[in-house]
């Protein structure tokens, strides 16, 4: 699928991708946010965006309990050292970005003091993630690759965050936090590459996906195919298109091979969390569906999202939860 060449600094990286595709013909999603499909694509060489996730959107309130995004995407980035570690294979311009970003993980219930055996743990992890993102015209392709650095537990602030918000909606004060999963290093690197399959010019997409993920917050591969419906730029182009109003439904979704996930299985380096779900609970194989609108207006980004995952081990549940985005360009 990688149909491109690398220098030798990146070959083991490039590599190691590949055969995660080979052997389990699964790639990846492990974290929640997604903002580098083409159905989120910003072509403007600067821009913000703020994505927030919670399961209020789908009167839920337990597993992903919220996820915070603050997007950055600038050519003044081009100059972070981190980028010589990602991958810039075609011979176009690429965009350099930053992203920030916190994640917070509930059992079924936040009721309790004690812990909730065979539920899924308290978990809170932060990451500022380095990346870039490059397309083909001519081969209808694009490539991400990211770095992301950070920590997990306590240092996260999860319950600060989790107390305040309930404190100011006047709602029940969570508790069990204290059985949360220990603070443990966060340094993973993430590759995505989407390939066109099939399009209608500016009103039809269909694409394949893979993404691979290996680090210590998760090691996991992914394979899935988008699509986008609605009226919207040409995407997998070289130079920023002339801008008009996009307005479009798009749905993604995964097939997902989970090898390692610390927000259920805590941290590789720090073993010493009080609960955590055993290996041989993990379920290895996930599904996700993600379905959402967006419109583009002038310099104006908005979107919404839902989203829909299977079991992620074996005594839990399936879990639904929303997005909304808002970003402008610079």
């Amino acid at each position: 699928m990688l149909n491109f060449f690398v220098n030798g600094k990146v070959k083991k990286i490039v590599s190691l991708f590949i055969t995660m595709q080979v052997t389990a013909q699964i790639p990846i999603t492990a974290q929640r946010i997604h903002n580098n499909s083409v159905f989120r694509q910003i072509t403007a060489p600067a821009y913000f965006r703020f994505h927030y996730d919670n399961d209020y959107f789908t009167k839920t309130d337990y597993y992903y309990s919220q996820g915070i995004t603050f997007e950055l995407v600038s050519n003044a980035l081009k100059k972070n050292p981190l980028n010589k570690l990602l991958l810039t294979p075609y011979q176009t311009l690429a965009q350099y970005g930053l992203t920030f970003n916190l994640f917070g993980y509930t059992p079924t219930s936040i009721a309790s003091n004690s812990i909730l055996y065979n539920d899924r743990p308290f978990n809170a992890n932060i990451t500022l993630k380095s990346f870039s993102t490059q397309v083909s015209n001519s081969s209808k392709a694009q490539l991400s690759s990211a770095i992301s650095l950070g920590v997990m537990g306590p240092a996260a602030g999860g319950f600060q965050i989790q107390h305040n918000i309930h404190k100011w909606l006047k709602n029940p004060l969570p508790l069990g936090w204290q059985h949360q999963i220990k603070n443990d290093v966060i340094v993973n690197y993430q590759l995505n590459y989407e390939k066109q399959l099939y399009a209608l010019p500016n009103n039809f997409l269909l694409t394949t996906a893979a993404e691979a993920r290996v680090g210590t917050l998760n090691n996991s591969i992914s394979t899935g195919f988008n699509f986008m419906a609605g009226r919207f730029n040409k995407r997998f182009a070289t130079a920023a298109p002339k801008r008009k109003t996009e307005y479009y439904f798009y749905f993604q979704n995964t097939v997902n091979a989970v090898a390692y996930d610390a927000s259920l299985q805590g941290g590789i380096i720090n073993r010493k969390s009080p609960y955590t779900i055993a290996a041989q609970n993990i379920n290895r194989f996930t599904y996700r569906a993600d379905a959402g609108v967006i419109v583009n207006f002038k310099k104006l980004y908005l979107s919404y999202t839902q989203s829909f995952i299977t079991k992620e081990f074996k005594q839990g549940k399936q879990h639904r939860w929303g997005g909304v985005s808002v970003g402008f360009e610079l």
